[in-house]
This record gives C-alpha cells, structure tokens and sequence, in this order.
C-alpha cells in the first residue's frame, strides 16, 4: 500500500513540478523514503522548498511524513539532491 501510494506521488509531483523539478524513488525501507530530486530547480537557493513539495504530495494521499534531511551531492555541480523522509503514518482511503 504504501509503495503504490509512494509511486503516485512521484506521478503528481512530475506533473506539476517537470520539467524545473524532477522525483524518482530511490529507497523505500524501515518507514525511511528517498526520493531523488533533479532538474534546473536544483540550481536555485530554495532548492529545499521545492523538495518539501514532495512531503505534500504524501500528505494529500493520506501518508504523513517528515522531511528529515535534504543531501547535496560533493561536486556542486551535480543537479541533483536526496531527499530524506520518515513515514510517521499510512491512513487507509
């Protein structure tokens, strides 16, 4: 349940976000999300709002989560970033 409801909010944040931001899933384990961001909006100083986004597109779709830590990769020239999230709560709709 929550690997399906995970995957449609990468769809829905892709559809509004793409092409300044982009999520792909990349751990999902022990009530600890990754999702990788990429896109020009990682160029940009708020960076971190745009991956806080994601934490709403969870809400909306009844998963309650915390974004725990955002990471920047060594080479700032890399457009990407990795962000953290704990699941805290999985509501049934």
């Amino acid at each position: 349940m929550l690997k399906g409801k995970v995957k449609v909010a990468v769809e829905l944040y892709n559809r509004y976000h793409s092409p300044e931001a982009h999520a792909e899933l990349v751990k999902l384990d022990s009530g600890t999300l990754t999702v990788r961001f990429s896109g020009s909006s990682c160029r940009t100083r708020g960076i971190n709002d745009w991956v806080e986004d994601f934490k709403y597109m969870l809400e909306s779709l009844g998963v309650d989560a915390e974004l725990e830590k955002v990471i920047e990769p060594s080479d700032l020239q890399e457009e990407f970033r990795l962000g953290i999230f704990k699941i805290k709560h999985i509501s049934i709709r």
